[in-house]
């Protein structure tokens, strides 16, 4: 069976991306294909703040896309040899709070421990935090335009401080709509569809309508976790699977699941 990832390839250690290999073990033959780019923002200020750990009490990364902008941080500054020498030291006498192991695994790339990374979703990891020790220096939270408010709000209404600020947006890809047009005339309508974020769907759902026509009905859509699950509810369209978490194990699994038992009807 053929399933749809709407997310960008990345390659793992074994040189193949970790969801085409999970969903091939289940003899399901997947394919990604990107709707998102994004665009950095606030750089220079964002790493003036990454000079100063002094002034914070630990990292909040939630996404990839956030440790991208400390990479373009330290090679645009020509700090990678003080990051080296004391600043990375610095922070990492700080606690870095992570959300999946993606984020997780590129924070240490860089060089930080992670704690948190098993929480699974920012609602989770908030709680987390909000178990530990208040720190009396803000959290500093890279994050992109379209964050979510439930870990600010979690953390304020528990009196954590927290600074946030905006160092990327999303914006739709520009081959999706050749990608998405030249998969479905060479592999046609696929058993499976997974959405990777509330933004994923906004930019490829009319695509995908458009060029699935009568048998959209037939698709059984996946979602990364619990925030895309809704927003696809929102589109008004049925639910199939939600990764119990964000991983390509856990979402392998269940649209494993979900495809058995459509063909069990």
């Amino acid at each position: 069976m053929k399933v749809l990832l709407l997310k960008d390839p990345k390659e793992d250690d074994c040189g193949q991306d970790p969801y085409i290999r999970e969903l091939g073990l289940y003899g399901l033959e997947a394919t990604l294909i990107p709707v998102l780019s994004f665009e950095f923002l606030s750089l220079p200020s964002f790493s003036e703040k990454l000079s100063h750990p002094e002034g914070y009490g630990g990292l909040i990364f939630t996404s990839p896309r956030a440790v991208e902008a400390v990479e373009l941080c330290l090679e645009k500054d020509s700090k990678t040899e003080a990051w080296e020498k004391s600043l990375k030291e610095k922070w990492n006498a700080k606690p870095v709070y992570v959300v999946g192991s993606a984020t997780a695994s590129l924070v240490r790339k860089i060089g930080l421990d992670t704690e948190g990374e098993k929480c699974g979703n920012a609602e989770k990891l908030a709680e987390y935090i909000c178990s530990r020790e208040s720190p009396a220096l803000p959290l500093l939270f890279p994050c992109g335009t379209l964050k979510g408010e439930i870990l600010p709000k979690m953390l304020k209404d528990q009196g954590i401080p927290m600074e946030s600020i905006t160092v990327y947006q999303k914006i739709p890809h520009p081959g999706i709509q050749g990608n998405l047009k030249s998969y479905f005339s060479k592999q046609g309508v696929p058993a499976s569809i997974t959405f990777f974020s509330p933004s994923g769907l906004a930019y490829g759902l009319q695509h995908i309508q458009e060029l699935s026509g009568d048998h959209i009905n037939q698709i059984k859509f996946a979602a990364i976790g619990p925030t895309t699950a809704r927003a696809l509810v929102a589109q008004g369209l049925p639910v199939s699977c939600t990764a119990e978490s964000p991983t390509p194990g856990a979402l392998a699994a269940g649209i494993r699941k979900a495809l058995q038992a459509h063909s069990c009807c």
